[in-house]
């Protein structure tokens, strides 16, 4: 075993410093976070004099948390800090557009889809300069906002949902998973991108498509081209499903349980959540959460079989247990590792209130990692490239899989939380 791994992968250090960051929350150590406000004419009043500074502060913060990482990996530092400030004023400018009131409560078009089309306008039109690249670290983004999730999905929460929601998050990511993968190997898409685009679409996007693609070593091209097809489709159906929620006068767990089980961000989800009524929201983010849990489960999976099945039948050899755990994300047994502690030890030993109050900042902090990560997927991708790649199949693939994967979910949150199958 290589144990200099600990220090000099990414996937070590997205655990370790999300890792402090949990354990300084914990401590109290950072107890309050600036935050943006709701504002309806005037940017300017999103923010309160006095927390102006601390956004200063928190972009340092994760210049210098993520800094350490990146020198670690062999880059320089100086090249990271130079188009550091850039990726964070892009995300906050998007954390400022999605707090807009109208944009917030009548359009619930959250922070992922600005950071992305700011990161996507500049590509496309004057380019991503290099020493911008330099700062564009997606992955490492992602990972450290994927291990903070895990702080946040509770097994006492998950719970909540009881047997129907457990039983529908299953049954859902199981057929639309392997519909996506028949459906793409038919199109003539490879393994590897048939794996990331169903993972994407079935389970709960953009983390479990970040997941899926460490697991294989998957192309990075086809993990970004997967994640800006997710946001994309993302929008139209946070602002339709609502509607045709209401128009066929579905109830409020219905519903959310719909929305939760289809949309593939968390924060579109409890957006469109939120347009159709509140109890809805809380259905449908218990749902979404309940599908997040399976992110780990799938990754494990994936990792073992493209190692026993894929890469055998390729090689002709054996794969060892320990080029299995090599090829397992190590950002995920983070995930699974603070889900367990914040779940089994914290909320023993802290109690509800606080873990609660915990994981509040945690939240924030993971909003800030992915926003970053969205940013940087934007300045990444060129629209062009996305239009060739496939000759256009991958987005049909994902598009006739999402229409399954809404048909599905329907017919599911109507037998479990209709009262149908499990009474009311």
């Amino acid at each position: 075993m290589d144990f200099s791994s600990l220090w000099k992968k990414e996937d070590w250090w997205a655990v370790w410093l999300s890792f402090l960051m949990l354990a300084l929350l914990v401590a109290g150590v950072i107890a309050w976070m600036p935050k943006v406000g709701t504002w309806t004419t005037t940017p300017a009043s999103a923010f309160k004099i006095s927390d102006i500074p601390w956004f200063f502060v928190l972009g340092l913060s994760v210049l210098a948390l993520a800094g350490v990482a990146v020198v670690a990996g062999g880059a320089k530092l100086r090249g990271f800090a130079a188009g550091f400030p850039i990726v964070f004023a892009l995300a906050l400018l998007a954390f400022v557009l999605a707090s807009q009131k109208t944009i917030k409560v009548d359009y619930g078009l959250e922070y992922p889809i600005w950071a992305l089309v700011f990161g996507l306008v500049i590509s496309n039109t004057v380019g991503t300069p290099r020493w911008l690249k330099a700062a564009a670290r997606t992955e490492l983004f992602i990972k450290i906002g994927l291990v903070l999730l895990g702080a946040e999905l509770l097994f006492q929460t998950i719970m909540k949902a009881g047997v129907a929601g457990m039983t529908q998050a299953i049954i859902v990511v199981l057929l639309v998973w392997y519909f996506c993968y028949f459906l793409a190997l038919k199109a003539g898409l490879s393994k590897s991108f048939a794996s990331i685009l169903s993972s994407g679409v079935s389970i709960c996007g953009v983390s479990a498509a970040i997941a899926a693609g460490g697991a294989i070593k998957g192309d990075p091209k086809q993990v970004s081209y997967t994640i800006s097809l997710i946001l994309l489709v993302a929008v139209p159906m946070l602002m339709g499903l609502p509607i045709v929620a209401r128009y066929l006068g579905l109830s409020a767990a219905v519903a959310g349980a719909w929305i939760g089980g289809t949309i593939d961000t968390t924060p579109a989800v409890v957006a469109a959540g939120a347009l159709y009524s509140e109890e809805a929201m809380a259905y449908a983010a218990i749902v979404k959460m309940s599908q997040n849990v399976l992110i780990g489960v799938a990754a494990f999976i994936l990792a073992l079989y493209w190692a026993v099945k894929v890469e055998k039948k390729d090689s002709g050899e054996k794969p060892s247990l320990m080029e299995i755990w090599y090829r397992f994300p190590k950002f995920i047994l983070g995930f699974i590792l603070a889900s367990a502690v914040f779940s089994l030890v914290l909320i023993p030993g802290m109690g509800d209130k606080a873990v609660s109050a915990v994981t509040g900042l945690s939240s924030g902090l993971r909003s800030w990692f992915f926003c970053l990560a969205f940013v940087c997927i934007g300045l990444d991708t060129k629209i062009a490239e996305l239009v060739k790649m496939g000759a256009g199949k991958p987005a049909a693939v994902f598009l006739t899989a999402q229409v399954f994967n809404i048909v599905v979910t329907f017919i599911l949150a109507w037998l479990l939380f209709g009262g149908i199958v499990i009474p009311s």
